[in-house]
């Protein structure tokens, strides 16, 4: 029997016959829920994006009879849509893609600080609508001013070399503390990150025992009028904490391409004059989507390996 694979979601075409031409038995369909869990009951290997969420009930469904599934790839960074202690407790490996989407979602960061710095999104809608709003958009350069980054992993470092190039101040924290070999950028308490920042980016993981990173005790020591910027997990920032602070006007304007519920959003917040959001298209370029499925065909064949069923 060779090694199946169910690619429910997250690999392009042309690697797809990658796979099957190294040997893989390929189910190429998304499926979800109770049914998800059925399908992975006769397979080796499970891919995933974000729209499925591997839930302890999938994964029991799955487990069920011979118990064949052993890997789970998620096609990008976040795991916080897999139960992955449940998993791992039950003898199924989790991994992901953590550096192909990089330099996508670092170049969607430094847009939209250009295009809230610009107004561009609303001046895009108000333009449809028939206005002519040219008095009303005065906006900023980000030449000279401050870009706070929360986390300085790999698209925390992309996103500063980004903005540096473009002649923006850079100063960061991050819970690992000074980066050697980034002394270009200041290093900065959690706080004066916060409180100094005109432009402000978070790039970090999302941990649930730990909630918010974002509230409103966090907006108040913002400088007023900062740019905000959420292109890591919706569960990070407090919406409701957020429209407030825009209401307010402490915060100018805001980017977003996540959010707390996904893909059923916070229209309020959505329809914000002052927020420019996307729908979770961090890694949606066709480069970084080259590069994924390229990692996840890697992961199969070194995970694989050992087995005479696939032909290295």
């Amino acid at each position: 029997m060779y090694n199946r694979i169910l690619v429910a979601d997250g690999m392009n075409r042309d690697q797809i016959e990658n796979l099957k031409d190294l040997g893989f038995d390929v189910i190429d369909k998304y499926y979800d829920g109770e049914e998800l869990g059925l399908m992975c009951q006769d397979v080796d290997a499970l891919v995933i994006r974000s729209k499925n969420t591997i839930t302890k009930e999938i994964i029991d469904k799955a487990l069920e009879g011979n118990a064949r599934l052993k890997l789970i790839i998620r096609s990008g960074v976040g795991l916080d849509n897999i139960d992955v202690k449940y998993a791992t407790k039950n003898g199924i490996k989790v991994m992901n893609t953590p550096c192909a989407s990089t330099r996508s979602v670092a170049e969607l960061t430094i847009g939209q600080i250009i295009t809230i710095a610009r107004f561009v999104n609303i001046a895009n809608v108000t333009m449809r609508d028939g206005e002519w709003n040219k008095k009303q958009y005065i906006g900023t350069e980000i030449f000279g001013k401050t870009l706070g980054i929360i986390g300085l992993g790999r698209i925390g470092k992309e996103v500063a070399k980004l903005a540096t190039a473009l002649g923006m101040k850079v100063m960061y924290y991050d819970i690992l503390g000074k980066m050697e070999g980034y002394n270009k950028y200041q290093f900065c308490s959690f706080e004066e990150v916060l409180a100094n920042a005109d432009f402000l980016t978070i790039h970090i993981p999302y941990d649930p025992a730990k909630g918010y990173l974002i509230t409103e005790k966090e907006f108040d020591m913002m400088k007023q009028g900062v740019y905000f910027v959420n292109n890591a997990r919706g569960a990070l920032v407090c919406e409701r904490d957020l429209i407030n602070a825009l209401d307010a006007g402490k915060i100018e304007a805001v980017a977003m391409d996540v959010y707390e519920t996904e893909p059923k959003v916070n229209l309020e917040l959505v329809n914000h004059p002052m927020v420019s959001p996307t729908p979770h298209i961090g890694a949606s370029t066709v480069e970084a989507q080259d590069r994924i499925s390229r990692e996840i065909v890697d992961m199969l064949v070194e995970y694989f390996q050992d087995d005479e069923r696939i032909a290295l």
